[in-house]
């Protein structure tokens, strides 16, 4: 079907990769190498080709640097891969740091920082500039300088040993819809242009493969699982492009789709148009590349990409669509989860056998694309991993007894879905059901939420901890991500996080999925996709605006899983409704032994 389950790396590669990369510092002179799972647009997802950091280490997280030096090595990552990176990683040749209790700041400083600098001499650390953003590199050298250690830009020392690396992407790309865009890219590029202008500069650099297709109406295919493309695009107060994409990947209708306001030019080209820029440039340092924002020749205006905002505040014709995909999504979850509760109790199911039934599933459906990402799923102590990725090796039997835990979704041409279910596979232990419930608890209170305007994610990233936190439990990544509509399942800068400062605004569509992972035993995360719109008004209430969530995910939640004890009125409530809208919107599109499945799993608790 979509993926493949084979490993990318293995340990045993590390040592004589490893060996090739300190060949090569001792050549040049280096102390060390950075090595980034990022490529020179910067987004969250690369190709084959930038898939580096794998390469070199085994570890196949979607997020981590790997820095090595002479004698040692260390891969850095945070608290979703901590199970995942000591199991893939050669722990002869890499340690491991796992932030935010560590840092790759600190584990730098600690093998090559010195109290004395007086005398001038330096540790030299290499970096490609193409792979790192501006921001990061500056909070490296704050840190990092006065403990004499320098970041040196470099060629990539990586690519120089990977002697079998892929050939950069060459995905063709496609046209938009007017009818799921919402908006002619004429009046996208106009609008945002004027906003380039009132930040004082006269164009603005984008190297974010999704603000680029949103801001043209395109679609590529350079990205798996990613309907985007490789590509830069300046945009020019005046609402003019110039974009930078191999010609090889545009027809001749996606050119006249382009219109002539939007020059072509080949990526070899954009540097030396940087340099060549008149007037302010707006930059965004936490997405632009080193090498980028060396190459401008004009004065620099920082800020934010001007597209990201514009584009999480989905308009109406984006919503319908997500709306729609979900509905559809929701019945092929529907046949797949009664599928798994004839078959799981078996133990005749593996991993793999559960995740391709689901694709298959989704592919039914004449509008899929894609998976929106690689199937995450666990049974039992690899459901303890939040981004686990089976594979042949460790493929394991579903069994009675286990909790299972299936993260999912779907490239559908009118909207991208993401869902997270967890299932009993038989009768779970006791304590597996009361975190659960406390979880539930969670995403209900993310479900029910209500705010003034002007929140953040962080304000509302404790209401799905509290439970946990009230019984001495949480769980070690965000509530929630952004995601796009037919775009990437991971979309900025929208959050339900700790850190999050973006305030929530209507039309932004948010991921709810608190969890709890008992590490060797088993994970849970419950996943609904939520769109933000204007709080219904309430009887009694001051003329503020407020917010609230409306839940886009329409499949059922494992009531065998719950402890009705643990839940209150209101939370029942909500969940009794919840479920008898599932069977409302997907039943009419189920056979008929679905359709029985689905009200018994939909009645009320």
């Amino acid at each position: 079907m979509f993926q493949t389950f084979e490993t990318t790396s293995r340990p045993e590669n590390a040592l004589p990769r490893l060996a090739a990369l300190r060949a090569e510092l001792a050549r040049e002179g280096l102390s060390g190498f950075l090595i980034p799972r990022a490529d020179a647009h910067q987004g969250e997802y690369v190709a084959p080709r930038d898939e580096r950091l794998a390469w070199l280490t085994g570890f196949t997280g979607s997020a981590g640097n790997a820095v090595v030096l002479d004698g040692t090595a260390a891969v850095v990552t945070d608290g979703r891969y901590k199970v995942q990176v000591r199991e893939q990683l050669d722990a002869g040749s890499f340690e491991t740091v796992i932030t935010p209790g560590g840092s790759l700041i600190s584990w730098i400083d600690e093998k090559l920082g010195r109290d004395d600098v007086a005398d001038g001499s330096e540790a030299r650390i290499g970096f490609d500039p193409w792979l790192h953003s501006v921001s990061e590199i500056e909070k490296l050298r704050k840190a990092l300088e006065p403990r004499g250690i320098a970041l040196v830009p470099w060629d990539n020392l990586v690519d120089r040993i990977w002697d079998d690396q892929p050939e950069p992407p060459m995905g063709e790309m496609s046209i938009h819809p007017l009818d799921l865009a919402g908006e002619i890219h004429d009046e996208k590029r106009a609008r945002i242009g004027r906003a380039v202008a009132a930040e004082g500069a006269a164009s603005a650099v984008i190297t974010l493969p999704d603000s680029i297709a949103w801001l043209l109406n395109i679609r590529g295919s350079d990205i798996v699982r990613n309907p985007v493309p490789h590509a830069f695009a300046i945009l020019h107060a005046g609402g003019t492009v110039d974009l930078f994409a191999a010609p090889g990947k545009m027809t001749q209708l996606l050119r006249e789709h382009l219109g002539e306001e939007i020059a072509v030019h080949a990526p070899e080209a954009f540097s030396a148009f940087l340099g060549a820029l008149d007037g302010p440039v707006l930059v965004d340092p936490a997405s632009l590349p080193v090498a980028a924002w060396d190459a401008v020749g004009a004065k620099i205006v920082r800020g934010v990409d001007p597209v990201s905002l514009p584009k999480a505040r989905k308009n109406p014709a984006e919503l319908a669509g997500m709306a729609a995909a979900h509905v559809r999504d929701g019945a092929a979850m529907a046949r797949f989860l009664t599928w798994i509760d004839r078959e799981a109790p078996s133990g005749k199911l593996t991993e793999i056998a559960i995740a391709t039934r689901l694709e298959e599933e989704r592919a039914a459906d004449p509008t899929l694309r894609d998976i929106s990402f690689e199937t995450i799923v666990g049974s039992g102590p690899n459901g303890a991993m939040p981004h686990y990725r089976v594979n042949s090796e460790s493929d394991r039997t579903v069994m009675p007894g286990d909790v299972l835990l299936v993260d999912s979704g779907g490239q559908y041409s009118d909207g991208t879905t993401d869902i997270t279910r967890t299932v009993a596979v038989g009768e779970v232990p006791d304590r597996a059901r009361r975190a659960f419930t406390l979880v539930l608890k969670g995403m209900i209170a993310i479900s029910r939420a209500r705010w003034p305007k002007g929140l953040a994610g962080r304000d509302l990233d404790p209401l799905a901890r509290a439970a946990l936190w009230r019984a001495g439990l949480d769980f070690d990544h965000g509530t929630g991500h952004g995601v796009g509509a037919y775009l990437s399942v991971h979309e900025g800068p929208q959050r339900l996080s700790r850190t999050s400062e973006v305030p929530l605004e209507t039309g932004m569509i948010l991921s709810n999925e608190p969890g709890y992972y008992d590490e060797g035993d088993f994970g849970i995360r419950i996943e609904n996709l939520v769109s933000v719109i204007p709080a219904p008004a309430l009887p009694g209430a001051d003329d503020r605006e407020m917010l609230s969530f409306s839940t886009l995910t329409f499949a059922p939640i494992d009531r065998r899983m719950i402890e009705p004890a643990l839940l209150d009125a209101e939370e029942r409530g909500w969940l009794d409704a919840y479920h008898a809208e599932v069977a409302a919107r997907i039943g009419p599109l189920l056979d008929a032994s679905v359709s029985e499945w689905l009200d018994g799993a939909c009645r009320p608790l």
